[in-house]
């Protein structure tokens, strides 16, 4: 069993992302799991996007969404 989340790391930013036609996880879990996330870390830093269309993979759009996330939450590599 882990402790409560605490100190910076309930301030972490989260994308959780989900494509609505997954048959391996539905997307159902994911939701749960998003709004559970949400009770242990500040809830306005995370986003949950889901894919239409998308079954258990990955897509152009999922890609560019997860790139954008990063190059807002991390700083530049030289």
């Amino acid at each position: 069993s882990q402790g409560p989340i605490t100190g910076v790391n309930k301030d972490i930013a989260v994308l959780q992302c989900h494509g609505d036609c997954d048959p391996l996880v539905p997307l159902m879990f994911g939701s749960l799991t998003v709004e559970k996330l949400k009770t242990m870390i500040n809830p306005a830093n995370v986003t949950f996007k889901t894919y239409s269309g998308m079954m258990h993979s990955s897509s152009l759009e999922e890609m560019m969404d997860i790139k954008e996330f990063i190059d807002k939450h991390l700083p530049p590599v030289d």
